[in-house]
């Protein structure tokens, strides 16, 4: 069974996306992804901040954010030992369009429910991009490090959509959940074509 399948995604990553932008583009694609965990740790400190009531939450977004930081520097010190330079951080216009599925306005609940999934979204797409990565890649290096990712991002999405589920209400969150793969499905027909995680 694919990631694809397992993570439910509706459109997988063409593999000639790393043979025909990663590989010629290892410095853009390293300073990407640093920036990915930078903005994955920065989204589970906002977590915490709205939401300091739910105790749970609280921990495993804590957690999250020590391990999103080191995965950080883990790049980040490839990028250093290549003899690259970190770079600007990069606009993920991917993400962008995700959060505007999240439903404006309404009760403080719907939306921390909104952005629990919006979150578990992207480590899905993380996941199954860092899977093709790691398995099309011509650098051994980087082919373990992604697969390791890969793993991680899977524990990620999972936990996500447990906590989803476990503060849902009355909100159908299975139902939410393939509205989400519904409008990713979408919004990834336009990536797989640049040098970035997520582009």
């Amino acid at each position: 069974m694919s990631t694809t399948t397992i993570l439910k995604l509706q459109l997988p990553t063409d593999p000639l996306w790393v043979k025909n932008v990663v590989e010629s583009n290892i410095e853009e694609i390293l300073t990407d992804h640093a920036y990915c965990e930078q903005k994955a740790a920065s989204n589970a400190i906002t977590l915490i901040i709205q939401n300091p009531n739910y105790p749970d939450l609280v921990q495993e977004m804590a957690l999250l954010v020590q391990e999103e930081m080191d995965h950080f520097k883990r790049v980040h010190d490839i990028i250093i030992a290549r003899g690259y330079n970190l770079g600007k951080e990069r606009k993920d216009d991917y993400v962008g369009e995700l959060y505007k599925f999240i439903k404006p306005g309404g009760a403080r609940h719907t939306q921390m429910i909104d952005r629990l999934l919006f979150s578990a979204m992207i480590e899905a797409r993380s996941c199954e991009r860092f899977k093709v990565l790691s398995e099309n890649i011509n650098d051994a290096e980087l082919s373990a490090f992604y697969h390791e990712l890969m793993i991680s991002e899977a524990g990620h999405y999972t936990m996500f959509l447990k906590l989803a589920k476990k503060y849902a209400g009355n909100i159908d969150v299975d139902a939410r959940w393939k509205e989400f793969l519904a409008y990713e499905a979408e919004v990834v027909k336009n990536y797989g074509k640049r040098e970035t995680i997520h582009g």
